[in-house]
């Protein structure tokens, strides 16, 4: 929870995903969505029929996971 918050009760309905690709981008890749301060969605671009999961800044740091990938800032 994000400042007693529940992550998954923020409407990300006008989130705007980016993705980031390790290699080629034919099979799909990480998408990342800046939906709330100190609150991303990750999601994957090969299932956008299944709900993105959501983290804090400090859980997607704990996970190695960089928002300037995606070129977001933190």
């Amino acid at each position: 929870m994000q400042n007693g918050t529940n992550l998954y009760a923020l409407n990300i309905s006008a989130a705007s995903c980016t993705k980031a690709c390790g290699g080629p981008c034919t099979e799909g890749c990480v998408t990342l969505a800046r939906i709330g301060e100190d609150a991303w969605a990750l999601g994957d671009s090969k299932r956008p029929d299944v709900e993105p999961l959501r983290f804090t800044t400090e859980e997607l740091d704990a996970a190695g996971i960089d928002p300037a990938r995606f070129g977001l800032g933190a």
